[in-house]
């Protein structure tokens, strides 16, 4: 009983996490400058090939969140916040150090400092270690009152904080720069505020798993359909919850692209619903047991983070490759890019159509299966505490 309920977890994150690399090796051998979300400029299948991934962080937070709950069955309530203390400062130190080198640019030049994904949920994790300590629905009134007020705020301009300016970009305002010198730049992609509200609700909904698994799947289910359509009727009523509101465009298709176009940076309260009302779906929906041809995906639902240093590492090395097929040299693929351009310098010329990306992000995400299996039959068989950081 207890191995399919933390099945349904990892095969819902590996989803999630194969879906993901499907967008790094867009970031990787896309058309620069090819931006999905412009409405001017996009295709259809550009644009869902991002729109499909906007599953992806959300989804991470909020299962981190219910993990950390799960945790609980295992360690005391200290033991707990000290490991989300010092795991979230692990994954910030991967972040600004190791992956940054190692994985993304495959240099350590400093001059450009990107404050992504594992940065947030590092930083979730610390706020979390303090968190476990309050009674559940404090956590879920500081977590629901992140995700569905953090709008309001959308208009205030960082630099009404005068020298607080970089706090509020942090917390909510980014993306923007904390530092924008011509020999240093430190740029913030993910807002703290909405994102820490995710995990926490995430903890929170971790409760659930003590539930039996009839109840437990229906509340998910319920769940997921409630918050899908809240996001139909926010969007139709286009008032609150997104800080673009959309119209009607040249073609029904557009149309649709312009109703499903919700901002990820900061995540709007729309762009949550759209994608966590799905994520419970899954989960509620895969509560009775894994499908026989989506066995494989659990396999890197229970490897994440290796999984992640190692899929962004290997898609820059396919890059790498097919630059010097290309071009016969490759020293743009270890050049510090700038904001517009990350994760790499791009050659010029460069970029690949759709079916070329599709089949690259087909061949990572199967290279990467053999290791992820054997990583984690590792950690099923072992119990050392460092295995807990990977």
């Amino acid at each position: 009983m207890e191995r399919k309920r933390l099945e349904s977890i990892d095969l819902v994150r590996g989803i999630v996490m194969i879906i993901m690399a499907l967008d790094h090796t867009r970031d990787y051998l896309g058309i620069p400058g090819a931006n999905p979300v412009n409405l001017a400029t996009t295709t259809v299948p550009l644009f869902f090939t991002r729109w499909i991934t906007h599953i992806c962080a959300p989804t991470f937070f909020l299962l981190a969140g219910a993990g950390a709950r799960l945790a609980l069955r295992r360690r005391s309530r200290p033991e707990l916040s000290r490991f989300l203390f010092t795991r979230g400062l692990w994954l910030i130190f991967l972040e600004l150090l190791l992956l940054r080198g190692l994985a993304w640019q495959f240099n350590f030049d400093f001059r450009l400092t990107m404050l992504v994904i594992l940065w947030a949920l590092g930083c979730s994790m610390i706020v979390l270690a303090a968190l476990v300590y309050a009674p559940d629905w404090l956590i879920a009134a500081f977590g629901i009152g992140m995700i569905a007020t953090h709008n309001l705020f959308d208009a205030v301009d960082p630099t009404s904080f005068g020298r607080l300016a970089p706090l509020w970009t942090i917390l909510h305002a980014a993306p923007g720069f904390l530092v924008n010198h011509p020999n240093r730049q430190v740029f913030v992609s993910y807002a703290l505020i909405p994102w820490m509200g995710v995990m926490a609700a995430g903890y929170v909904l971790g409760a659930i798993y003590a539930w039996d698994s009839s109840r437990r799947r229906a509340f998910l289910l319920r769940l997921g359909i409630a918050l899908s359509v809240a996001f139909v009727i926010l969007r139709v009523i286009n008032r609150y919850g997104d800080p673009f509101h959309w119209r009607a465009q040249r073609s029904t298709a557009l149309t649709i692209v312009a109703f499903l176009n919700t901002v990820k940076y900061p995540p709007s309260l729309l762009f949550l619903l759209m994608t966590l009302g799905p994520s419970l779906l899954l989960l509620g929906l895969f509560e009775n047991g894994t499908p026989r041809p989506l066995r494989f995906t659990v396999v890197y639902g229970r490897v994440p983070l290796l999984y992640f240093a190692l899929h962004a590492a290997l898609i820059h090395l396919v890059a790498l490759v097919l630059c010097y097929a290309r071009y016969g040299q490759v020293h743009w693929m270890f050049e510090s890019p700038s904001v517009t351009d990350y994760p790499i310098t791009p050659p010029p010329g460069w970029g690949f159509s759709l079916p070329i990306i599709y089949l690259c992000w087909i061949f990572v995400v199967a290279a990467l299966y053999p290791i992820c299996r054997w990583f984690a039959a590792l950690k099923q068989r072992r119990t050392d505490s460092w295995l807990s950081y990977l």
